[in-house]
């Protein structure tokens, strides 16, 4: 019996009782990186769901007028020159001769305005497709300027060659699409009606009217349009007055304010904003006046995007990238609750089996993939309030037999809603998230520290009564 049945001696005993604890450790281990498989998956799920929201608001967007930049006005003034070139010309017999010609081009010179002041409200709302949204907006906005006489002696250009009755002024504006109503440019006086097309080089879009006849005189001239304009996400200007100013109203209460230049003065509250630019052409890229023969100083989608300023229109709560940022957190959690396990089984001599673990775990992952279902129906914090409560009431009922002890249960449920609580802190503090993260974790590194310091890990491991090593060998 006792053949077929060996009992194992004292040393292989004391080796086996050594080895639990760094088994243990290791399956833990082992376990955690299993289940950030599932962590991965539901980063998948989010990455499909977020390119569905994507391509749902650029339907929206495409429906209604996508972001939109006002780039103008430019008076474009063209004029001819003679180019001398050589020809070859047959001459009879078969014979060639290169004989030398001159022939008249027609070119454009541009002039951008002296001042240039838009002020206007913008008014933004949501549009939805099925689940999703995407923040649209309408704006009525007046454009006033006033051009100086055009210096054609600075482009080398002989004002009789100037062709003033083709001269056009013209804008660049994205998506006309988002134009409402009919158009007018009030020009020197007259009102002269807009036309689709812009006639800037590098712009594919755009307004122009025609401002042939009316000749730039000894004074300034001034221009003045009033716009009706809708679009998504983003309105931007591009300063193209020698001092540009702009002044925008609206009830969104969350802008954004992005490109070269912040707002000079601004007014935010729950009601909505004001803000102010005063932007000179010293912050720009390209020339006050320039023509084809010298285009690279002039104005081209590169150098005018360099230099645009204005407000962007969004939804201060991402709900998608809240929770892609709360995934980023799921291996930490688990090892701090797997932490808290082990701890209690150190601490109070119990048995948790690793299924225990790995159910504890996968309650801990499936939190995010119902946090992310259920907030696209629901606001952000109350869906992270219920999911958090109802994943940690599920790990409560099932750990509260295997740990033994009511008042440990409890401490399990303070743990899960400190680390729930400084998760949704966390991405609220989208700053100082990596400070305050930091701070976190030296602050559950201590609690270990407090709860261990003090325990004898070999002689818990050689049961009571024997020496640690040490000890012995001295």
């Amino acid at each position: 019996m006792n053949e077929s049945n060996p009992v194992p001696g004292p040393a292989m005993a004391l080796f086996l009782q050594r080895c639990v604890t760094p088994l243990k450790l290791a399956g833990v281990t082992l376990l955690i990186l299993l289940l950030l498989i599932p962590l991965q998956m539901i980063r998948s799920v989010l990455r499909e769901r977020l390119s569905r929201r994507d391509a749902a608001v650029s339907e929206i967007m495409s429906s209604w007028g996508r972001e939109q930049t006002i780039i103008g006005p430019v008076l474009i003034v063209p004029y001819q020159y003679a180019v001398k070139s050589w020809k070859e010309e047959p001459i009879g017999g078969g014979k060639i001769e290169r004989v030398e010609v001159t022939e008249t081009v027609v070119a454009s010179a541009y002039f951008l305005p002296a001042t240039l002041k838009i002020q206007g409200a913008v008014t933004p709302r949501k549009l939805h497709r099925g689940i999703y949204e995407a923040v649209v907006y309408s704006g009525n906005l007046e454009l006033a300027g006033q051009f100086d006489r055009p210096d054609f002696r600075a482009l080398r250009i002989d004002e009789a060659d100037v062709l003033w009755d083709d001269a056009v002024v013209t804008f660049a504006i994205p998506d006309l699409r988002g134009v409402k109503g009919m158009l007018e440019l009030e020009w020197g006086g007259d009102r002269v009606p807009l036309m689709p097309g812009s006639r800037l080089p590098g712009f594919a879009s755009g307004l122009h009217a025609k401002a042939g006849g009316l000749k730039v005189g000894e004074g300034a001239i001034p221009v003045k349009m009033e716009l009706g304009l809708s679009g998504s996400g983003e309105l931007r200007f591009s300063p193209v007055g020698a001092q540009t100013s702009v002044k925008l109203a609206s009830p969104w209460p969350d802008p954004s304010f992005r490109g070269a230049f912040l707002p000079d003065d601004r007014k935010i509250s729950a009601n909505g904003f004001e803000a102010a630019w005063e932007v000179s052409h010293y912050g720009r890229g390209y020339a006050q006046q320039w023509s084809d023969q010298q285009a690279a100083a002039g104005i081209n989608p590169s150098s005018s995007a360099s230099s645009e300023f204005g407000v962007t229109f969004y939804s201060a709560v991402d709900a998608y990238r809240n929770v892609e940022r709360a995934t980023k957190y799921g291996a930490l959690f688990l090892v701090m609750v797997f932490t808290a396990f082990f701890l209690f089984e150190i601490l109070s001599s119990l048995r948790i089996h690793l299924f225990q673990y790995a159910v504890v775990g996968a309650a801990m992952s499936l939190f995010y993939l119902g946090l992310l279902s259920l907030s696209e129906f629901v606001g952000f914090g109350l869906s992270y309030l219920a999911v958090a409560a109802v994943t940690t009431l599920l790990i409560w009922f099932y750990c509260a037999k295997a740990l033994g002890s009511g008042r440990r249960s409890w401490i399990l449920v303070g743990l899960l809603a400190a680390i729930y609580g400084f998760l949704y802190v966390a991405l609220q503090l989208q700053d100082y998230s990596l400070l305050f993260g930091t701070a976190g974790l030296f602050v559950a590194l201590g609690i270990v520290i407090a709860v261990t310091r003090n325990l004898d890990w070999y002689r818990r491991e050689e049961g009571p009564g024997r020496e640690p090593p040490a000890a012995a060998a001295g």
